[in-house]
């Protein structure tokens, strides 16, 4: 990827390494027999679906907004998943769904009626809380103790609703196989009375598959061993990073250096909090191009990464740079299409950075740019 040829601010795919992800992805599934669906929660670069549509049929949808993109541009109904439904959207939400999942029995006492009355066939699920999560950070850990998402066991009262076709969970982030593989000893543990009467379980979200050192061997063997043990099931995984991971950058411009007290901060021309909002969250440092995260004494030229909003918070404590940053100077910012361009906002007026594929032949495509209008319209 040619950065000099990349308008800044911008996030870049990287088109190549979107498709090493899915081939692994593809491997999967077909060595396992599972089907593993994109979360468009984690990407929704709708401009990338051709690509992703070459490796993965369906797509797990959380919003109308999604189910239809997901029916637009995936080309196939969605698995729909939503904490609550609303009312008045539900009836759009099943033209557009070959699966909807309710995150409570009430909700699903509900709707059902709704549903049987559908004239296309639609498979219902309930999300299941196994009441144990490898999730350090309590903000992303969907099994704490009070969760609202999902339905513990005891609430079942040993039966299964009539009609019900499918289970659902999702305790991971970002996590292994062997957490998946613990994941099951609990769910199946307080769920696997009811396992026989299904036709589906789905293992949601977390399997980070496609980073480095990720034990995909093990992967197969647990979704194999799984899949002997209950041979009626179709198993459904929906991670939302791995298919994206490491896949693409955003690309920022400094625009000036500030000092204060001894500390400089070079001031970009992005901001962590509009259009990199996990870094403040969950939070996690990331990483930059030809800088170093943890800086040690003995690193001269160290500066603080600042957003160009006017929240004082945005910002990520120092970097080592080899040389002195300067005013026009690119900053890249590593690993940033999953769970980043989704949750970007227009927070102070920001200009929204571009949207850009590179392509495997070394072209540039630039799907999508942002200015005024764009800001104006979210807000009328």
């Amino acid at each position: 990827m040619d950065i000099s040829k990349i308008p800044a601010p911008c996030f870049v795919l990287d088109e190549g390494a979107l498709r090493k992800n899915l081939r692994l992805i593809d491997r999967v599934q077909r060595e396992a027999g599972v089907q593993i669906i994109l979360a468009f929660k984690g990407f929704a670069m709708w401009s990338a679906f051709p690509i992703v549509r070459e490796y993965l049929s369906g797509a797990t949808a959380s919003s109308l907004a999604e189910a239809r993109l997901c029916f637009e541009e995936m080309k196939t109904p969605a698995h729909t998943y939503s904490v609550a439904y609303m009312p008045r959207e539900f009836g759009r939400i099943m033209s557009y769904s070959s699966h909807i999942t309710f995150n409570s029995l009430a909700q699903y006492r509900r709707f059902r009626r709704r549903l049987e009355r559908h004239p296309v066939k639609i498979s219902p699920g309930i999300r299941v809380n196994p009441e144990w999560s490898p999730v350090g950070t309590a903000l992303y850990n969907p099994a704490s103790p009070g969760s609202r998402l999902g339905e513990v066991a005891e609430n079942f009262r040993g039966k299964l609703p009539e009609g019900i076709e499918g289970l659902h969970f999702h305790t991971l982030c970002e996590s292994s196989s062997f957490d998946l593989e613990k994941t099951l000893v609990f769910f199946e543990e307080r769920f696997g009375a009811f396992l026989p009467q299904l036709r589906w379980v789905n293992f949601g979200g977390g399997h980070l598959m496609t980073r480095q050192g990720y034990d995909v061997e093990h992967l197969i063997g647990i979704l194999r061993a799984f899949r002997a043990r209950h041979p009626q099931l179709k198993v459904i995984l929906e991670p939302g990073s791995a298919i994206a991971w490491d896949t693409g950058v955003l690309v920022a411009t400094v625009l000036d250096i500030v000092q204060n007290k001894g500390i400089k901060t070079a001031i970009l021309d992005i901001s962590f909090t509009a259009h990199m909002p996990d870094t403040l969250e969950m939070p996690y440092r990331p990483r930059v191009r030809h800088a170093n995260a943890e800086p040690g004494t003995a690193d001269k030229h160290q500066y603080r990464l600042g957003g160009v909003s006017c929240l004082s918070g945005d910002f990520m404590t120092e970097y080592a740079f080899e040389k002195k940053l300067k005013a026009g100077q690119r900053i890249v910012f590593e690993d940033m299409i999953h769970y980043t361009m989704v949750k970007t906002t227009t927070f102070n007026g920001v200009t929204h950075p571009s949207i850009a594929i590179w392509r495997e032949n070394g072209t540039l495509d630039i799907v999508r740019k942002f200015g005024y209008k764009d800001y104006k319209n979210r807000l009328s």
